[in-house]
């Protein structure tokens, strides 16, 4: 299967910071078709490091399925705009995890990652609490 580009919310929670860690992703076609789901647990990490993984789980996602164009959308403030370039990446723990976003970005022809607010991003939520769920 090839589509040339997707839609993806992505979000990671913590509970505890760090503590038990989970993400959520949904992967839709550009007509709103849902081609994939993503929500595991990721061990104890941090709030910020879930929200990386979540992208790079989609990301690595949509690669497999030949996707050349990525529209990413994301609820963290700080992932979007490290991505992006307007934020300094501080954090020594989330540097190796936006080097391997960059990379999986060069496998696609376009990534474009932008903000939404929380309440846009409730089913990529709900997949990330229900694998932090799972664990009770």
């Amino acid at each position: 299967m090839s589509v040339n580009k997707v839609i993806i919310n992505t979000d990671g929670a913590a509970r505890g910071n760090p503590g038990p860690a989970a993400i959520g992703a949904i992967i839709k076609d550009d007509t709103g078709k849902v081609l994939a789901r993503i929500s595991r647990h990721i061990g104890s990490t941090t709030n910020n490091q879930a929200e990386y993984h979540a992208v790079i789980a989609a990301l690595e996602k949509a690669v497999s399925l030949g996707v050349k164009n990525v529209v990413l959308k994301s609820d963290s403030e700080l992932l979007v705009n490290q991505i992006n370039g307007r934020y300094k990446i501080k954090n020594a723990a989330l540097r190796p995890l936006y080097q391997e976003v960059v990379k999986l970005a060069g496998s696609l022809e376009k990534l474009t990652v932008s903000y939404i607010p929380r309440a846009q991003n409730a089913g990529a939520d709900a997949l990330a609490n229900q694998a932090l769920d799972k664990l009770r």
